[in-house]
């Protein structure tokens, strides 16, 4: 009962202040008629505060997310399902699922009854313009009277997460040296646990399936022989990501990082699904990523990605150094000095191939960086592929430049970049 008149609302407030003041009146006016007006008044928040805290409704509930990640400036489909477990009906309810404000304004709806065993699936829509993992949940229930004069609240504990990842745009193919495994220009290569079979024989073991005996070999040496297996070759690349502050320009979406981190998501993607062992790396260090599922999990750790405090590339291009065995190079890079540019450069050597993906970050604020020319010219003449990216272009009207070796890309207007 304690609870119950805790949960008065304010129109449940009212009607017991009304209903009090009503008795006392009548009571010193002899008012049989507004005495029993008081009474029925006073009585009936009492008794909606009693019929509902002694309410028991068990409910389970379940929450469905489609997709679990979503891009920027797209939508996912979360679908509540409720769930009466008693064998009672419900009364009128209000829902309200929790979701961050950057997904939007929080759903409501009201449930008039829920049948014995009977089950309920409502659905909402949420999108985001900002990249991150956003928690949705828990759920609140509001049981409330038929006037609305009492409401009490309950929370289930389950929450889920949603993933807004960073915008993935389709690149062209661009056939980039050291990037796939085969003949053709240098390529660097590192061993898998496993492949197809090598035309190198060896002996025939107990337990070797019959249908890899090469019958050529085992003519010849007069034993059984079956082809031996291989360890298949992956090329292995690297993708740096310039997070400084003070490397970018703008704020909010359309900032030259919120740019850099699209370029960079789009870019490894691409050179996963083409089949690139890829690992990720950023002005603060190399980021752990999955063996299983790389741009699942490329995505997700650029979902989180934010602003570094850090003034140079030290750390980014130390961790590149120390990597090795990288065929491939990309860098996503905001403003550079002529030092820091020489730094990356060198990086570029023997087969290895270099893409430098240059944010032109003056044109984000109208100053043009007086370095910016001098940075192209230290990158391409260590041979570094360069692709400039200037505001209000997509890396994917771009990317075809990486094909041109070691000297200047053309903007997509034409100019000399």
């Amino acid at each position: 009962m304690r609870a119950g008149l805790r949960a008065l609302t304010s129109r449940g407030r009212s009607f017991l202040a009304s209903g009090v003041a009503a008795l006392v009146m009548a009571f010193f006016l002899g008012e049989n008629d507004l005495f029993r007006i008081g009474v029925l008044v006073t009585a009936l928040p009492l008794l909606a505060a009693m019929v509902v805290a002694r309410t028991r409704y068990r409910m389970s509930c379940a929450r469905r997310l489609d997709p679990p990640r979503a891009e920027v400036g797209g939508e996912a489909t979360v679908t509540l399902r409720l769930e009466n477990v008693t064998r009672l009906p419900t009364g009128l309810m209000l829902i309200e699922d929790t979701v961050p404000y950057a997904l939007g304004v929080r759903p409501r709806f009201v449930l008039d009854r829920v049948e014995a065993r009977g089950i309920r699936e409502i659905d909402y829509r949420v999108r985001s313009d900002l990249r991150g993992r956003y928690t949705i949940g828990p759920l609140t229930v509001r049981i409330t009277d038929p006037f609305g004069l009492v409401e009490l609240t309950r929370s289930f504990t389950i929450s889920d997460t949603l993933v807004v990842t960073p915008q993935v745009m389709a690149l062209p193919h661009v056939r980039l040296s050291g990037e796939w495994t085969g003949g053709g220009d240098s390529r660097t290569r590192s061993v898998a646990a496993a492949g197809d079979d090598d035309v190198a024989p060896r002996e025939y073991r107990q337990g070797d399936d019959l249908r890899r005996v090469h019958w050529r070999s085992t003519a010849r040496h007069g034993e059984l022989m079956v082809r031996r297996e291989e360890q298949q070759w992956q090329s292995r690349g690297a993708l740096l990501l310039d997070t400084r502050r003070y490397a970018h320009r703008g704020e909010g979406p359309r900032s030259s990082f919120e740019v850099a981190v699209s370029a960079a998501a789009s870019i490894g993607v691409h050179l996963a699904r083409e089949g690139l062992g890829l690992r990720l790396v950023t002005d603060q260090g190399a980021e752990h990523l999955t063996d299983s599922g790389l741009s699942w999990s490329l995505l997700d750790t650029l979902a989180m990605v934010r602003h570094s405090q850090a003034r140079s590339l030290e750390l980014g291009v130390s961790a590149l150094r120390q990597g090795g065995g990288d065929g491939l190079i990309v860098a996503v890079v905001g403003e550079l000095t002529p030092d820091e540019a020489r730094d990356l450069a060198r990086l570029r050597h023997g087969g290895i191939t270099g893409v430098a993906v240059l944010l032109d970050v003056g044109s984000w604020d109208g100053a043009p960086s007086e370095d910016h020319e001098a940075v192209q010219g230290v990158l391409a003449g260590y041979g570094w592929r360069i692709v400039r990216l200037p505001a209000g272009t997509s890396i994917a009207s771009v990317w075809q430049n990486a094909a041109n070796r070691g000297r200047y890309a053309l903007s997509p207007a034409g100019g000399a970049a």
